[in-house]
């Protein structure tokens, strides 16, 4: 059972296998490196740990224009972790401070005073500490001197493609391609978000809508269009489709997201709902009117129920 843990409650343990990183996605290259570190820790019969950061390191040291997008908030990531057979996930929170740490001390310090370690797993092209000038030889110096082994993943591709964060958060928000990113990711991407009131216009042509407003700010979105979608509301799964844009039918040019259930009339207001995307059906348009629009629809949402099957 994977537990989230601060840094200042965790029990120091020798015997234990370890990896660093941000892990945003928890992608196919991720999963790589975590079953090697819950394999080996099984053959050991050690303890698994994953240390991670939050907020994401890049939103601190080089955060961009709009801030770093995330393909998973922590509390995704514990989750994803935790079925992948983790024991703990340590967060250590990132800050100005924390990144002046150097990666030498940073494996003395941190992973071999207080973790504990009895081997380290890293990725083939991880850089960490101050400048991330630790690399994977710092690991293997380190695990020379202080009594750990050192083990490096190669890296995951798909085709041509090494798969990386930086990869599938192009491919959803630029390309909206829900599949491939699924292909990258190993699962379907996923939203959690809070319903909120709309203008209920859905209603009136038998499409109503709960209109989201993502868990995370910086959750990355997929590019504006229509998507076939599972939604799951208080742990029960259901069909839907989902719009992402400013619908210009009527008008409008603020960004919304709605997602309509299928065979589904319960209030939701205010509750917090799982969106995972399938496929996308189509860009989004501007229609001549209501009837135009719902014939549309009622395409869109054929196309979703045999997309779903």
């Amino acid at each position: 059972m994977g537990k989230l843990i601060e840094l200042k409650n965790i029990t120091h343990q020798p015997n234990t296998v370890v990896t660093v990183g941000t892990f945003d996605g928890v992608h196919k290259g991720h999963r790589k490196l975590i079953n090697t570190v819950v394999d080996k820790a099984r053959s050991r019969d050690a303890r698994s740990v994953v240390v991670t950061f939050d907020p994401h390191p890049r939103e601190i040291i080089n955060p961009g224009k709009g801030g770093i997008k995330l393909l998973t908030t922590l509390k995704e990531r514990c989750e994803i972790l935790e079925d992948l057979g983790i024991d703990v996930l340590l967060v250590i929170p990132f800050d100005r401070d924390f990144s002046l740490l150097t990666s030498e001390d940073f494996v003395r310090d941190i992973i071999h005073e207080k973790v504990g370690v009895s081997e380290f797993v890293i990725g083939y092209d991880h850089h960490f500490g101050r400048d991330r000038e630790g690399t994977i030889e710092t690991i293997e110096k380190l695990g020379k001197e202080l009594g750990f082994d050192a083990n490096v993943v190669s890296k995951e591709e798909m085709g041509e493609v090494t798969i990386s964060s930086t990869v599938i958060r192009k491919t959803l928000a630029e390309e909206g391609n829900v599949k491939k990113a699924a292909g990258y990711l190993n699962r379907n991407y996923l939203l959690n978000g809070i319903v909120m009131h709309g203008d209920e216009r859905g209603r009136t042509i038998g499409y109503p809508t709960a209109n989201l407003k993502p868990e995370h700010e910086n959750k990355v979105i997929p590019k504006n269009g229509v998507y076939a979608v599972k939604v799951r509301v208080s742990g029960e799964w259901y069909g839907g489709m989902m719009n992402i844009g400013v619908r210009p039918t009527f008008g409008e040019d603020e960004k919304t997201l709605e997602v309509h259930i299928f065979d589904f009339e319960k209030e939701i207001y205010g509750e917090t709902i799982q969106v995972r995307f399938f496929d996308r059906i189509r860009d989004e348009k501007k229609f001549n009117g209501i009837e135009e629009l719902k014939g549309q629809l009622d395409s869109d949402k054929q196309k979703s129920l045999e997309l779903l099957k």
